[in-house]
C-alpha cells in the first residue's frame, strides 16, 4: 500500500501520564496543535485504571472531542501493572512504576537468574519499576489476585484495549517501547520470554499482542485510526524527531536520559535498560526517582515559588561552597535504593544561606542525571548534546547548570506535550501509510553551552554514599 495523502486531517495524541492525562489534537501534515485538553489523576502508586479512562474523556471533552479525527495513539507511563480478569474486569488497582513495594522481589528474580542472565534475556536487570517485579510481589502478598489474573498489561495498553471498545482479552495489543519496560519482552529479539512470567506470577496469563511501530491498532468505536501507542519516553523521543547522537534529559515527576540508539545495549550493571523506541530502533534509558519534585522540595523549604529559586541558585557559586544534596528524597531507582533517604552534606556557617541551598538542590538533580550520562556512555552510546525537556526544564537555572554540570551543550525546544505530540505523530504515521514518520519541525528556544564544572560532580561523588534508610513507619493501633 502507498503512502497516503493527511492533508486536511487530524489526528490525536494522548499522553497518560503519572499525574494526568493530556489529549492534543494536530494536523497531521504540519504537526501544529489545533487544540488541546487535560484532566488530573488521583495522586498514589496505585490507580484504579477506571480513572484513567475517566480523565481521558474529560481531557478530549476538553480538547473539543474526538469524533472529527482520522486516527489517534496513546502515549503512556511505563511499567504499571494492570491485571484483567477472564472477563475484562480490572483485578486490583494498577501499581504504577514509581511503587517500591517491590524492591524485595526484584532482589528475588535478579537472585535467581543473576544479572547477567536478565541482561542477557530482555536487556534490564529488574527493579521494583519494572511489571515483572509487581507480578511477583502480587503473587507473595495477594495470591487470589493473582491467581485471578487472566492478562496482564500496561496503561497504554489499556486504555487503547477501552478506546477500540474491546472486551477480549486476546485484542490487547502493545508496542516494541512499553513491552520492552516488563523484564519479560526483549527488545533485541523482538520476542517475549513467557517463561520470565511464569517466574514471576506463577502462571502465564494472556499478554498483548506487540505492533511494529506504524502498524495499525485497529479503530475506534467512532471509526478513528489506533496507532500502537508508546511508552512515555519513546513517544518524546518521536515528539522531538531525536535522532542518534541525541540525548534527551526529561525533567519531570522522574528524571530520564535516553537516546536513540540503532543497537540494542546489554548493561549487567542494571543501570542502562535496553529498551526500545517507537521507531524501530532502541532506546538506551535510565531513570531516576527524584527530579522535579527535588526543586519542588527546595522551593518549599526556602519559602519561595520556582522562579525565586532559580534566581537564587544563579547568585550562589558554582559548588554552593561545599554544600551538597544528594536528592533521594523518595527513595531511589538509580542507583537502585528504595529505602535510602536525601541528605544535605557540607554544611557550613558560610553556606547556611537560602542561596547556597538552592544551588545544591539544583546540582544534585543534575549530578544525579549526570551518572546516567556517564553510564550511557560507558556502553558507547554517542552523546554530542543534550534536549531538555519537561516541567524542569524551564528554569533558567535547569539550563545554565545543566550545561556546566553535563559538560554538554543544553538546547531546550518550544514548551510543548512531546509525549502526546509524539503519539500523535505516530497517529499520522499509521494514518499515511509511509515508511517514515511524518516531518514535524520543532523549534528551539534556548542553547545554553556554558564551562564545565567538573568539581561539582567530584564533590557529589564524596557525598553520595552518605544517605540513611527511610525511618520505619509506626503501625496503627487496631
Amino acid at each position: 500500500m502507498g503512502e497516503r495523502d493527511s492533508t486536511g486531517k487530524l489526528v490525536a495524541g494522548v499522553d497518560s501520564s503519572t499525574q494526568s492525562c493530556k489529549v492534543v489534537v494536530c494536523d497531521a501534515r504540519t504537526g501544529r496543535v489545533v487544540r488541546q485538553g487535560q484532566a488530573p489523576h488521583p495522586d498514589g502508586t496505585e490507580v484504579d485504571p477506571q480513572a484513567w479512562w475517566d480523565a481521558l474523556q474529560a481531557a478530549a471533552t476538553e480538547a473539543g472531542g474526538l469524533d472529527d479525527v482520522d486516527a489517534v495513539s496513546v502515549g503512556g507511563q511505563q511499567h504499571g501493572m494492570v491485571c484483567l480478569d477472564e472477563d475484562g474486569h480490572v483485578v486490583r488497582p494498577a501499581l504504577l512504576w514509581n511503587d517500591t513495594r517491590s524492591a524485595p522481589a526484584a532482589a528475588e528474580l535478579v537472585e535467581e537468574l543473576g544479572a547477567d542472565a536478565w541482561a542477557d534475556s530482555v536487556g534490564v536487570v529488574p527493579v521494583a519499576s519494572f511489571t515483572a517485579t509487581k507480578l511477583r510481589w502480587l503473587a507473595e502478598h495477594e495470591p487470589a489476585s493473582g491467581a485471578r489474573t487472566a492478562a496482564v498489561c500496561l496503561p497504554h495498553d489499556y486504555l487503547t484495549w477501552r478506546l477500540a471498545g474491546a472486551a477480549e482479552l486476546d485484542a490487547l495489543v502493545t508496542d516494541r517501547s512499553d513491552a520492552s519496560g516488563t523484564a519479560y519482552w526483549s527488545a533485541a529479539t523482538g520476542d517475549y520470554r513467557l517463561d520470565l512470567l511464569e517466574r514471576a506470577l506463577g502462571h502465564r496469563p494472556t499478554v498483548p499482542r506487540v505492533l511494529s511501530p506504524h502498524e495499525e491498532a485497529g479503530h475506534t468505536t467512532s471509526g478513528a485510526v489506533l496507532g500502537p501507542g508508546a511508552g512515555d519516553n519513546a513517544a518524546a523521543a518521536l515528539g522531538l524527531g531525536a535522532t542518534p547522537g541525541d540525548l534527551m534529559l526529561s525533567i519531570g515527576t522522574s528524571g530520564v536520559a535516553c537516546a536513540v540508539a540503532e543497537e540494542p545495549v546489554r548493561d549487567a550493571t542494571g543501570t542502562v535498560a535496553g529498551f526500545a523506541d517507537a521507531t524501530g530502533r532502541h532506546l538506551p534509558l535510565v531513570a531516576t526517582l527524584n527530579a522535579a519534585r527535588v526543586l519542588d522540595a527546595a522551593a518549599r523549604l526556602l519559602g519561595c515559588d520556582h522562579a525565586e529559586l532559580a534566581a537564587l541558585a544563579l547568585a550562589a557559586p558554582a559548588g554552593a561552597g561545599g554544600l551538597v544534596l544528594v536528592p533521594y528524597l523518595d527513595g531511589e531507582r538509580t542507583p537502585n535504593r528504595p529505602d535510602a533517604t536525601g541528605t544535605l552534606a557540607g554544611l557550613t556557617l558560610a553556606t547556611t544561606t537560602r542561596e547556597h541551598v538552592a544551588r545544591a538542590a539544583v546540582e544534585g538533580l543534575l549530578c544525579g542525571l549526570a551518572d546516567a550520562v556517564d553510564a550511557m556512555r560507558a556502553l558507547g552510546i554517542p552523546v554530542d548534546r543534550t534536549v531538555l525537556l519537561g516541567g524542569a526544564a524551564r528554569s533558567p537555572a535547569v539550563q545554565e547548570v545543566g550545561s556546566a554540570v553535563l559538560g554538554l551543550p543544553v538546547s531546550v525546544p518550544e514548551p510543548g506535550e512531546y509525549v502526546a505530540r509524539g503519539a500523535a505523530r505516530q497517529a499520522a504515521w499509521v494514518l499515511s501509510g509511509g515508511p517514515e514518520p511524518p516531518e514535524w519541525p520543532v523549534a528551539t528556544v534556548r542553547e545554553a553551552d556554558v564551562p564545565a564544572t567538573p568539581q561539582v560532580r567530584s564533590r557529589y561523588a564524596e557525598a553520595r554514599e552518605l544517605t540513611v534508610r527511610r525511618p520505619e513507619q509506626p503501625k496503627e493501633s487496631s
